[in-house]
């Protein structure tokens, strides 16, 4: 990939949009990631030899865009990993889904497990070996023909949660072939980091990032969002 869009960088964190179908971090495709764009950015830009130390915090899937934050030092990585595990690392999401929920508004609670196989995750019980908590709260901001706009607010990080809780009650992400199936509408995934919210690892400042999905691109375009922004 070219340069990162920056959004923001001291000498501790870097700010940046993740484009959508491009990988976090290093995977088995051998693709180029935006761990290593970001490190060939501070490489270049600060003409630093060797290997340049970049901290991965959190993780966004392929296909979903939005707000990621690097650490740029060991010590701002392990303070951001720290707020994560304690809950002050707030994400938000908005999500086109293609059904509209039955409730306005709920908290959602499932137990997943990962395929490793097939890299699927699938809703399980509690008991089930492996099994892990994934919570999260949503909340449908405008209905547009047969589709919701939401915004999710998630309390753990699990692989695919989004789209597997959402896929539970019935209402896939827009585009999510993977897990909707038949009842996915063809597209793009519609699922965008579009709120990242922490403490500045070092001046202790509470910072927040907006970044607003691509609204000229189905569906989003079909949407309110400058509104949903503002809720």
């Amino acid at each position: 990939m070219d340069e990162p869009n920056i959004l923001y960088e001291d000498n501790h964190i870097i700010v940046v949009m993740k484009p959508q179908g491009v990988p976090s971090c290093g995977d088995e495709s051998g693709d180029d990631s935006l761990l290593e764009a970001v490190r060939r950015y501070i490489k270049v830009t600060y003409d630093k030899p060797g290997n340049v130390y970049v901290g991965l915090i959190h993780r966004l899937d392929r296909p979903t865009g939005g707000v990621m934050v690097f650490a740029k030092t060991s010590k701002a990585a392990s303070r951001l990993a720290e707020q994560m595990r304690g809950g002050d690392f707030e994400k938000k999401y908005f999500a086109v889904l293609a059904a509209v929920p039955r409730e306005q508004k709920a908290t959602l609670v499932n137990y997943l497990k990962k395929n490793p196989i097939n890299n699927m995750v699938y809703l399980c019980p509690q008991t089930t070996e492996g099994a892990k908590k994934a919570s999260l709260d949503y909340e449908v901001l405008e209905e547009k023909g047969g589709c919701a706009l939401v915004r999710v607010r998630l309390h753990t990080g699990r692989t695919h949660q989004i789209r597997v809780q959402m896929a539970g009650i019935g209402c896939p992400v827009y585009g999510d072939m993977r897990y909707g199936g038949e009842n996915a509408k063809k597209g793009g995934l519609a699922l965008w980091a579009y709120s990242l919210a922490f403490t500045h690892p070092v001046t202790h400042e509470r910072m927040r990032f907006l970044l607003e999905p691509p609204a000229d691109s189905a569906p989003w375009k079909h949407f309110d969002l400058q509104k949903a922004m503002e809720m």
